[in-house]
């Protein structure tokens, strides 16, 4: 196999599993390749998708519609929050036990990483467009004369031009010196390498000579060298990544036909017509018949007009365009009244709750916002929050990618150093979720409250290491963190020290003698008086 285009961080070699007949999973889809080219995916949904790359036309075509664009657009909000002071997401080192100049240089780096992606300024672009087509492809440019140097570019590739490819080819094993048994062992075994395949024309039919399933060129690129981002969705019948749009696709196009629908029976019944509702109050049908006609007959004018004349007559051969409708009442009751439509609001809160958002978030315009309490919030709201939460975490793993390629390629950390510090690199994202703040806020007032309580029977019935535990809900890292910031305060001068404090508390309550020693401790006299008096 020819050498892959880029760079690696690992050796340029194939993995083998050895030890097991199962592949590494991959939380990405792979296209499987055997000897003699790849095999596209196939999915058939209604009809008219017929590979991934449909599959995304599709999901872009589902985000010009106007519902779903504006569903998209409060997602996208909630997930990326612009500050004018700070930047939309930051590193947060806080659990990473290295000392204060590897955080320093991380921190350094992550900046680096974000002004190659302009993320401060395109942010919304780059979280939108990784939730719509459920994939994100980024190739890392170095100077291959200098690696040291890091990441000089990260440039964007539309996932029509890039697939992931895993090659699997049988071990070679010699029969002649191997038993049967061992042979067919060998045999279950593989070799692969996983690589990107990339094709400036695409590989979704848009050069001549494209037919899905046969064999395609393209330059094959190092894992290292590309960045990946899937959108943690996996169809895993069909070995497709989908987007979170995936959903909605049904109930978008029944409410694409409930519109048409719509809009054609507008037209069709566009003439105005009016409706007369008699009151019959209680008489027999043939009676109540009868009265009907008479009313109809007596105030109905059914006019036509004759294009052959110009002239508008009164003719009672034709069907008129304006008909009237004359609807009997019974006394006390209610008519049938003709046409509210509730379909369209049906399918549009179905396509809201597929795409995981709040029926307030799109409601009347007309709709006053408030904040409320914690307790008013609603369910919807906190499943929202966490949906966002979890797509902050999918998404990071951008930050994630680059970070690590960057600290390796400088020289910052190793490879085996990376491994032991990646589960404690978190980024932290600006919030703007009001309710969390309540909800947060509320909590800790009822901490403190009960803290508050609690503190006559400290040292009797609980011990304040219990109070921070169990009721404040503090970490030990927690409490050590807090212990050392209050002991800087403390020195700096900032907080007073609290034994000083109580030392200069019980002074000051305590009225020294006239010898100068205190009165503590000791009984006091009864006052002088008479003896029937003082007992």
């Amino acid at each position: 196999m020819a050498d892959l285009f880029g760079f690696s961080i690992r050796k340029n070699k194939a993995v083998v599993s050895g030890q097991s007949p199962v592949s590494p999973a991959s939380e990405d889809v792979n296209t499987v390749v055997s000897s003699g080219g790849y095999y596209g995916q196939y999915i058939d949904m209604e009809g008219n998708i017929r590979n991934e790359y449909d599959l995304i036309r599709k999901y872009r075509d589902m985000a010009l519609h106007p519902e779903v664009d504006s569903a998209i657009d409060e997602i996208v909000n909630e997930a990326i929050v612009w500050d004018m002071d700070d930047s939309p997401v930051e590193v947060e080192l806080s659990n990473l036990n290295v000392s204060d100049g590897i955080k320093e240089k991380i921190r350094e780096e992550f900046k680096n990483i974000k002004k190659l992606l302009s993320f401060d300024k395109k942010a919304q672009d780059i979280f939108r467009r990784w939730y719509i087509d459920g994939r994100l492809y980024y190739h890392k440019v170095i100077d291959l004369k200098s690696p040291k140097n890091g990441l000089t570019e990260i440039r964007y590739i539309d996932p029509f031009k890039i697939k992931k490819i895993r090659e699997v080819r049988p071990k070679d094993t010699n029969a002649a010196t191997k038993s049967a048994k061992d042979s067919a062992l060998a045999f279950s075994y593989n070799d692969y390498i996983e690589y990107f395949l990339y094709n400036a024309s695409g590989f979704a039919g848009s050069y001549p000579g494209y037919s899905p399933g046969t064999t395609n060129t393209g330059i094959r690129i190092a894992n290292d060298a590309i960045t990946f981002v899937p959108s943690g969705i996996l169809d895993l019948n069909k070995k497709t990544t989908l987007s979170y749009l995936n959903k909605a696709i049904k109930a978008l196009n029944q409410i694409r036909m409930i519109e048409d629908s719509l809009v054609i029976y507008r037209i069709s019944r566009a003439p105005e017509r009016r409706i007369f509702y008699i009151d019959v109050g209680n008489l027999p049908k043939v009676k109540a018949e009868q009265y009907l006609r008479e009313v109809m007959a007596r105030y109905r004018n059914k006019l036509v007009y004759d294009a052959s004349t110009g002239e508008i007559r009164d003719d009672k051969k034709h069907m008129s365009m304006l008909e009237d409708f004359w609807l009997p009442r019974r006394e006390g009751g209610r008519g049938t009244d003709l046409g509210e439509l509730k379909d369209v609001e049906y399918f549009r809160s179905k396509l809201y709750k597929s795409l995981n958002l709040p029926s307030s978030r799109l409601g009347d315009d007309n709709k006053s916002f408030s904040l409320g309490r914690s307790s008013e919030i609603l369910r919807d709201e906190l499943k929202f929050t966490k949906f966002v939460n979890r797509l902050r975490k999918q998404f990071s793993y951008l930050f994630t990618d680059l970070l690590k390629t960057q600290l390796i390629l400088k020289g910052v950390i190793t490879v085996e150093d990376w491994d032991e510090m990646e589960e404690h690199i978190q980024f932290d994202f600006n919030f703007d979720n009001h309710f969390t703040e309540l909800k947060n806020a509320e909590l800790m007032t009822s901490r403190l409250n009960v803290a508050q309580m609690l503190d006559p029977y400290l040292g009797k019935y609980y011990s304040v290491n219990w109070v921070r535990k169990q009721i404040l809900m503090q970490s030990d890292e927690e409490i050590k963190e807090i212990d050392k910031d209050m002991a800087k305060d403390i020195s700096s001068g900032i907080v007073p020290d609290p034994k000083l404090l109580n030392k200069l508390q019980a002074d000051s309550l305590v009225p020294p003698t006239s010898n100068g020693s205190s009165t503590m401790g000791t009984t006091p006299k009864p006052p002088k008086g008479d003896a029937d008096t003082v007992k």
